[in-house]
């Protein structure tokens, strides 16, 4: 036999092996496969929603927010009266907003409901112009227009839409807010750097005024600034709310919430990884036994290879190649299974597909490693193997 070993030949002995116990093979790489998939679908499902936070981010980076300090009772204080027209009078604001919260009121489907059970919902007056100001749409219905503040309608925001069970709109859609049904006329898309909003159910504040006797100013107002003036704005915001010094008030970057969001999402990844090694780890063990056993089963066939001139380093060669096609097979299925769960995950969170080309080649390189250092062993028996030796097993 010659001294030297083709690769398309030791690849076609290596697979000898593998053809031959089919189903020994196909669960093998499934672990391998099961492991990798976890690796790629873990960066795959946090990469898409670290794309949906970084889009989210550029849209709302430039927002901010004023809020009233709460009472000793836990009662929201109101901002003056005259807060929203003097923060719209900086120059670098561009849109500004304001809500109001209606203390005391609950938010209920019907009187059968115990008042105990709101689903910790909230009332807030709102004014027309705060989808335009908190970049968000209506999904369902139309949103409070000047016709609000003189009839019982209002919008539910996406939580409260889901707690109230409210998944269509009607003519006899109502909500009972304290002691007073309104019609719901709309739901409002998630607003992720509001969530006051999404578990709200938003009135015009004539109503809230007319029903509930709410005549202070805003609790809250809500502004969009020049994105490289943000700073700037945010420095000022509390001397225009309170010329005076007399209340406290808080001057918040709702965005930062979303950078949160993210480097929670990267603590969890590397969590979720430590986990993947694992079974990466326990998968390559699995390998490594059934190569073992692969050895003492054809101890036959070294036997006779090595009689017939094949040498202690084609033998190894052979088994080592085996044991690292075996997990690329794994290695493959497993991209793709992890492939598909992200784009399920992405689908059905909403999020963009994102598929990260290192966590592909991380996942199959971590699946070649384990392959090889798997076949080490094995290869380094079967090499040893005399020849007489292992021709009494024939």
């Amino acid at each position: 036999m010659s001294a030297h070993l083709r690769l398309p030949d030791a690849i076609g002995l290596a697979t000898v092996g593998l053809r031959a116990r089919r189903v020994r093979t196909a669960l093998s790489a499934l672990g391998i496969a099961i492991a990798v998939a976890a690796v790629v679908a873990v960066l795959g499902i946090a990469e898409s929603a670290k794309a949906d936070l970084l889009t989210q981010l550029g849209e709302q980076g430039n927002l901010l927010t004023v809020a009233s300090a709460e009472s000793v009772d836990g009662r929201t204080l109101p901002l003056p009266a005259t807060a929203e027209s003097m923060i719209a009078r900086i120059p670098p604001v561009r849109t500004v907003t304001a809500v109001g919260t209606v203390d005391g009121v609950t938010v209920r489907r019907s009187r059968a409901i115990p008042v105990e059970q709101s689903g910790g919902m909230n009332v807030l007056a709102a004014q027309p112009s705060l989808p335009a100001a908190m970049a968000t749409r209506v999904v369902l219905g139309r949103y409070l227009d000047a016709t609000a503040e003189h009839y019982p309608v209002a919008v539910l925001g996406y939580e409260a839409a889901k707690i109230l069970g409210i998944t269509a709109l009607d003519a006899g859609t109502r909500v009972l807010l304290g002691d007073h049904y309104f019609t719901v006329v709309g739901v409002l898309a998630p607003v992720a750097v509001a969530p006051e909003i999404d578990v709200a159910a938003l009135i015009g504040f004539g109503q809230a005024a007319q029903v509930f006797g709410r005549s202070a100013g805003p609790s809250r107002i809500y502004l969009r600034a020049d994105p490289d003036q943000v700073a700037a704005v945010a420095a000022v915001l509390t001397a225009t709310t309170v010329p005076d010094g007399g209340q406290d008030v808080q001057v918040r970057r709702p965005s930062d919430l979303l950078l949160a969001r993210i480097a929670a999402k990267g603590a969890f990844v590397g969590l979720f990884l430590g986990l993947g090694g694992i079974a990466l780890l326990i998968a390559g063990v699995g390998i490594a036994n059934i190569m073992v056993i692969s050895v003492l089963e054809r101890r036959g066939e070294i036997g006779l290879r090595r009689a017939l001139g094949a040498r202690r380093r084609h033998v190894a060669g052979q088994f080592l190649l085996e044991s690292t096609l075996l997990a690329a097979i794994g290695g493959v299925l497993g991209v793709a299974l992890g492939v598909l769960a992200t784009a399920v995950a992405a689908r059905i969170g909403g999020d963009p597909v994102a598929i990260p080309p290192g966590g592909v080649a991380a996942g199959l390189g971590a699946a070649l490693l384990a392959g090889a250092l798997a076949g080490l062993y094995p290869a380094a028996r079967a090499a040893r193997l005399s020849p007489v030796e292992a021709l009494r097993a024939l």
